[in-house]
């Protein structure tokens, strides 16, 4: 008898929602310490961009990997929180300058109301790496064999709801 919830996408929405409330304290992190590099130090705006951005990223990847993707099995901290700033922090970072250079200093747009625009644009790329890539459902943790990864092979069933662990008598890691 299948025991998967009728949407078979609902681990991917609740992740998404989470990603989103972490992604909201991120934005006002970045944002605050934006305008105050920018303001009040004098810091030039893609300076206090990438700052700000990597202050959100750290941020964010503490409650992604607590809250959000708790779920799933990970690796250390470190290596996690590197694959974490090479992909999603790459990619904010590389994406804020593009989008802050060309609404910013092309458009002559408010730096505030193009930092808002430049994260909504970078969020999606942003969820997919996050949950395919870094915090993935199946990711065997460095250092040990499938089955020692496994908590259903180690003797205990996996108690989560996601797909890859519907059945926890037949697991798939």
């Amino acid at each position: 008898m299948d025991r998967r919830p009728p949407l078979a996408f609902a681990p991917v929405v609740a992740h998404w929602l989470k990603f989103n409330t972490v992604g909201l304290a991120g934005i006002l992190i970045q944002s605050v310490v934006l305008a105050f590099l920018a303001n009040v130090v004098g810091l030039h705006y893609l300076l206090a961009t990438v700052v700000a951005v990597e202050a959100a990223v750290l941020h964010n990847f503490v409650w992604h990997r607590r809250w959000t993707w708790a779920d799933r099995r990970q690796a250390g901290a470190v290596s996690t929180l590197l694959a974490f700033n090479f992909t999603t922090g790459a990619v904010s970072i590389a994406g804020n300058l593009l989008f802050m250079w060309l609404l910013v200093g092309g458009a002559k747009m408010n730096a505030s109301a193009a930092n808002l625009l430049t994260i909504a644009l970078c969020s999606v790329l942003n969820f997919m790496l996050s949950d395919q890539i870094v915090f993935r459902a199946s990711r065997t943790v460095r250092g040990t064999s499938p089955q020692q990864s496994c908590p259903a092979k180690r003797g205990r069933l996996a108690k989560t709801a996601h797909p890859d662990y519907a059945n926890p008598t037949e697991p798939k890691c």
